[in-house]
């Protein structure tokens, strides 16, 4: 009989070892302003917020706790490892990001004397990704403030990414400063104390600083240019 209970109590073990539950790790992030969610992956040019749940949970009674960990490509160690049903982190790094849900489960072995020893031990579950992009910044050497709605307003080039701090000076050549600003999506309309500033040559300096921890300090001169009108082609 006591060889019969054994048998049973080992298979029972063996069942709860070999359990696969549904357990569906999910991320939730600011978009564009909009709140979004994803169980795939995430791609951004900037610094990111997400907070990771579980999105669905299996009923396996064995499972007694969750676990995060966040790893960095190319490294081994994980840069994050919280334990409970849901963390948040903030990625300020360019760089490729796995963050990985593990459910940690009690398991009964039956040991030859007929006594049970519990133990814990931890299973991946699912995995989200997350991109940050390498930081890219230049500025352009000229523009037309004569409201033709082109090329108005002196600013970063287009297809900037990851930029996390940015502060940008305008001076005349005799080094008074005109302008500055903080806001990347934004710059000079070419005028000065509400008046526009003549046709010639200005100077910028721009200081900044990337998600990747690059840093950025560009001078370099400016053409404002009054009389000429620019076109675009339809070819």
């Amino acid at each position: 009989m006591k060889t019969k209970i054994i048998a049973l109590l080992a298979l029972l073990a063996l069942t709860a070892l070999t359990v696969q539950a549904d357990y569906t790790p999910i991320a939730y992030y600011m978009e564009n302003g909009e709140p979004t969610s994803t169980t795939s992956g995430i791609e951004a040019e900037d610094t990111l917020t997400v907070t990771f749940k579980i999105d669905e949970k299996g009923t396996d009674t064995d499972v007694i706790g969750y676990a995060w960990k966040i790893f960095k490509s190319g490294e081994t160690a994980a840069i994050l490892i919280r334990y409970g049903e849901e963390t948040t982190y903030k990625f300020t790094a360019s760089g490729d990001y796995t963050a990985t849900l593990y459910t940690v489960r009690e398991i009964s072995t039956v040991n030859s004397d007929g006594s049970i020893t519990k133990s814990d031990t931890t299973q991946a579950e699912g995995s989200i990704t997350v991109k940050i992009s390498n930081s890219f910044l230049e500025m352009p050497n000229a523009f037309s403030p004569n409201g033709d709605g082109i090329n108005d307003i002196y600013k970063a080039k287009d297809g900037y990414k990851s930029i996390v701090d940015f502060r940008a000076y305008i001076f005349n050549r005799w080094g008074q400063k005109l302008y500055e600003w903080t806001d990347i999506d934004e710059g000079w309309d070419g005028t000065f104390r509400g008046k526009p500033a003549k046709a010639g040559v200005y100077f910028v300096l721009v200081k900044a600083r990337g998600a990747d921890g690059r840093e950025y300090s560009i001078k370099r001169d400016v053409n404002l240019l009054r009389d000429y009108t620019e076109t675009t082609s339809t070819e």
